[in-house]
């Protein structure tokens, strides 16, 4: 009888054990979950443009092409190297900038209140193609009127459902119809 004591105190203990961590578990997951948003207080929609403005052109384009990869880390790495801020702030910066897209904004002086450069398009030195595609169809637009923050802007339009005013500002910066345009509209749409 003494040879079976040993055995069942263990078997009782191993059983309160148990029973103590499946409670701690159950009080763990009734608990309200945290967002995963980084912790910064600041506006994520703040917080990338401010992450945007430590890039330059090279590492905003580069860095837009890890996030559309899905390659997180590798975009981390990069932020980190680019603007030596910490790994948590790093996180956080391209966790904003994959929610909230921030063209690139090289460093001028700021615009008057009346000048808007989506009147009067001007031609860069290099040729800008923008892709739309859903399903099988696949539009594409290559222009020296477009960059970034104009296509951005293009986007913006025909997501918040005014695809008129998008596509005639992808007629305005170029070189396709308004037929053309709207098809183009159309697959940027969800």
């Amino acid at each position: 009888m003494e040879s079976l004591l040993i055995p069942l105190l263990i078997l009782a203990l191993v059983g309160a054990g148990v029973l103590l961590g499946a409670r701690a578990l159950g009080r763990r997951d009734k608990q309200p979950r945290r967002e995963a948003a980084p912790q910064t207080g600041r506006d994520p929609v703040e917080l990338a443009r401010a992450a945007a403005a430590k890039l330059n052109q090279e590492q905003h384009r580069r860095l837009y092409a890890l996030i559309a990869q899905g390659q997180a880390m590798a975009a981390i790495k990069l932020y980190f190297e680019a603007t030596g801020d910490g790994l948590r702030a790093s996180r956080d910066a391209v966790g904003a900038l994959a929610a909230h897209p921030q063209p690139f904004r090289p460093e001028t002086p700021e615009q008057g209140p009346g000048e808007d450069d989506d009147d009067a398009p001007q031609r860069f030195a290099y040729r800008y193609r923008a892709i739309a595609s859903k399903g099988d169809v696949t539009r594409e637009v290559s222009s020296n009127m477009l960059n970034d923050e104009i296509y951005g802007r293009i986007r913006t339009l025909a997501r918040s459902g005014q695809t008129e005013a998008a596509a005639e500002a992808l007629t305005r910066h170029s070189d396709i119809s308004i037929k053309q345009a709207r098809e183009f509209i159309a697959l940027l749409e969800d």
